[in-house]
This record gives C-alpha cells, sequence and structure tokens, in this order.
C-alpha cells in the first residue's frame, strides 16, 4: 500500500450556511420550550411531519440529537444508562444513547448552542417505517412527559407499493387530525397541509440533485459530507428554510463540478456505502478513504430523505406512498434493484455494506445480498462490522486493515 498520507476533504462553503441554519433551528425550538408556544411537536426522522407543521408545532427529531451524541462521541458514555433500565445492549443506540443521556441530565446541545436540555414535547408522533424501537423510544418519553403519542404503523419487506398500503398509511395519517386538532386548539386546514407537502417535495428534490452531484468524474462531494449536510432534509421538511439553503450549496457543488474540483485529491476509486455511518468516526473514515484516493460518495443512508412521490394535490395519499416507499421499508429484491441503479448512476468501482450491531433493520448484509450483487454486477464489497453510536463495537485497526486490503483489490483488479 503507499505510504500513509495526511488528506483533507475539499471544504464546502455553504457548509456555514448549512451550520447556521442548525443553529437557528434548534435556538427557535429552544425559545419555544422557554415560553411554552408554539407548541413543540417530537417526530421521527421520517414520519408525518408535514402534518404537524400545517398545525404550526415546532418539530424537533430525537434521532438527530442522538447523531449529535454519536458524531461528537459521547454515546457511548451513555448507552450503559438506559441498558441499567432494562433496554437490551443489542437494541438500538440512537434509543439508548439519547435515553442513557437524559437520565444523565447531559445533551451535546449545550456545547453546541447553550441549551441545556431537549425541548419538552406537546405531542410525539412516531412511524415504524424505520423499526419498531421508535415506538418504544417515544412512549418511554411520552410517559416522562406526560405527554400523548401517536402513532403510524408501517408495513415491513414490501416488494411493491399497491393501492392497499397506500389506503392503509393514508388512513393512519388521517387519523392523526383529530387528536392534533385537540392538542393544538386549532382546526385543520387542507391548505396548510399542501403549503407543506409542497415545501417538502421542493426540499427533497433540491437534496436529490445535491447528492446526484456526485455523479460527476471526479465527484464534488462525498458520502462524509452528506452526512453532515443532510440536517435540512430531515429537521427542515416542510419550511422555506430549508429550501433556500440548499439552493446555495447546490449552486456551490454544480460550480465545482464545472470547474472539475473534486471533494478529495486524485479520485481514482468511486465507492458506494450501504447502512448507517459510524456517527463517531466520521472525520477517521473520511481521512482513511482520502488517503487511499478513495471516494465514498454515495449512499443508501442520505437517500432516504428523497421523497419524490408526495405531491401537494393529493397530500395524505402521497405521504403514504413516499414513507412506504422508503428503501428501508422495502423486500430485498426491491433493495437490491435500487442498489444496482444507483451502482451505474455513480460509476461505482466497490461497495462498503456497514454491518451495524445495534441497527439490524438498517444492515443490509447479514442474508447474501452483497455476494448475490457481487455476482449479478461483477462489482465487489467489503463488509465491516461496527454501530451507528456505540464505539464499542468497532475496531479501529482491523477497519483500517481491512479497507486497504480491499482498495489494494479494486487497484489489482483494474490493472487486471
Amino acid at each position: 500500500m503507499p505510504e500513509e498520507k495526511k488528506v483533507v476533504r475539499k471544504k464546502i462553503a455553504a457548509a456555514a450556511d448549512l451550520n447556521n441554519f442548525m443553529r437557528d433551528y434548534y435556538l427557535e425550538l429552544d425559545a419555544a420550550a422557554q415560553k411554552g408556544a408554539p407548541k413543540i411537536a417530537w417526530c421521527t426522522s421520517v414520519g408525518p411531519a408535514e402534518i404537524l407543521r400545517a398545525f404550526g408545532f415546532q418539530v424537533y427529531f430525537p434521532e438527530t440529537h442522538s447523531a449529535m451524541l454519536g458524531a461528537t462521541r459521547m454515546a457511548t458514555e451513555f448507552i450503559p444508562e438506559a441498558n441499567a433500565i432494562g433496554y437490551s445492549p443489542d437494541i438500538c443506540s440512537y434509543l439508548t444513547a439519547d435515553i442513557g443521556a437524559f437520565l444523565k441530565g447531559v445533551t451535546p446541545l449545550e456545547k453546541a448552542f447553550n441549551i441545556k436540555s431537549v425541548p419538552k414535547p406537546d405531542v410525539l408522533v412516531f412511524n415504524t417505517n424505520q423499526c419498531r424501537d421508535v415506538q418504544d423510544w417515544f412512549n418511554w418519553y411520552g410517559e416522562k412527559f406526560d405527554a400523548p403519542v401517536l402513532g403510524v404503523h408501517t408495513y415491513r419487506g414490501v416488494s411493491e407499493v399497491t393501492e392497499k398500503h397506500i389506503y392503509s398509511i393514508a388512513k393512519q395519517l388521517e387519523a392523526l387530525v383529530p387528536p392534533l386538532e385537540k392538542i393544538t386548539g386549532r382546526k385543520f386546514k387542507l391548505d396548510d397541509l399542501k403549503r407543506a407537502v409542497a415545501l417538502s417535495r421542493e426540499c427533497s428534490e433540491l437534496w436529490k440533485k445535491i447528492l446526484d452531484t456526485a455523479s460527476a468524474k471526479p465527484a464534488p462531494l462525498t458520502f462524509f459530507d452528506g452526512t453532515t449536510l443532510m440536517g435540512p432534509a430531515v429537521v427542515g421538511r416542510g419550511t422555506q428554510k430549508a429550501v433556500d439553503v440548499y439552493k446555495i450549496l447546490l449552486a456551490e457543488l454544480e460550480d465545482r463540478i464545472k470547474k472539475g474540483e473534486g471533494a478529495i485529491e486524485n479520485e481514482k476509486f468511486r465507492i458506494y456505502w450501504d447502512g448507517m455511518p459510524v456517527w463517531g468516526r466520521l472525520s477517521t473514515h473520511s481521512q482513511l478513504f482520502a488517503a487511499l484516493n478513495a471516494n465514498v460518495l454515495a449512499s443508501t443512508y442520505c437517500n432516504s430523505w428523497i421523497f419524490s412521490a408526495l405531491d401537494p394535490q393529493d397530500p395524505f395519499n402521497s405521504m403514504a406512498r413516499a414513507y412506504t416507499e422508503l428503501f428501508i421499508v422495502r423486500a430485498d429484491e426491491a433493495k437490491e434493484t435500487y442498489i444496482k441503479n444507483m451502482l451505474a448512476f455513480f460509476k461505482v468501482d466497490g461497495i462498503i455494506y456497514h454491518d451495524a450491531k445495534t441497527c439490524p433493520n438498517n444492515s443490509n448484509c447479514r442474508y447474501g445480498m452483497p455476494q448475490r450483487l457481487e455476482k449479478q454486477t461483477g462489482i465487489p464489497s467489503l463488509t465491516i462490522n461496527g454501530d451507528l453510536n456505540d464505539l464499542r463495537m468497532i475496531s479501529d485497526e482491523q477497519t483500517k486493515t481491512n479497507v486497504e486490503a480491499f482498495i489494494e483489490q479494486l487497484q489489482e483488479r483494474r490493472h487486471a
């Protein structure tokens, strides 16, 4: 292997605008929590945020908070606190880290924004399209805060999304309206929902264009950039502010493409990442791949906030479709078709599968998918073992050794 070198990703200027967006988002939440108005709704990251926006809620997403715990490498310390009250070490480390931090009265928001605690919810709304863990997570906080918990229960292992699926989920979404009217004391207005869905669709389309810029050679951004730039797509859906900040980011990336500027120096290998990021190792993994002239440039994870089916003229049905077409909800055959299309579009040389110990729903390498896809596409893969938040589950040295050997394998294939 070549001598190890220190490589820095080319900085994205618009990242400062996105950082300001996230700062303002959390400060507005904290102000609402202090004043008691507007009301605050907790929502899962691919839950029915548009309905909550239509009712005027400030919307808080605990998964983003837990990702912050992971990225700041605080999570591992707090996971045992949740284990001690009965949560298994094998379940979602987003849940256990977040609950553990709450039990200890700690939040990364304090160091970042001088915010002392997560905002008290007036209602918690989940969608199990990610996993069942969110239901337990939200119910725990519902009891702690004595707040109502509402839920949408999604199908799993969906091969083809049918009208029966859409009807069932749409009816569940519509059923959220009466209790939310009671909580807010205001009548539901369909036009408000249509506006929120229209803004979500626009945000989604911009986010897709941003991620799709990585199809250029060299790619103007990396997967590791994407994990830090995705904040508005998650917490800002249904708002004009998210749309505005993504227009700035997209313009910068398109300018990079025109100038032929890549996110890393001397891009030789293009890598696809499947599964969750290791939040506490974003910088380490970015440096590792860049030093090997490899750009991890696309992922199923970042694309999870692309909702092309959203239609403001048919909000409930289109939300039901968008949130059921989600990659994590689908059967393996549909997932494999999706990944094959991504490999071709991004002109990929190799695939990294992250087998996240506590996230089986986002680990797609446990039932032969890597082998099937390699047989169909000829594109080799590597599975790394780790976790989204629990750093006790990852061996940095083993990961480094395996990645170096994998890139060497890609080099030998190219010479052959």
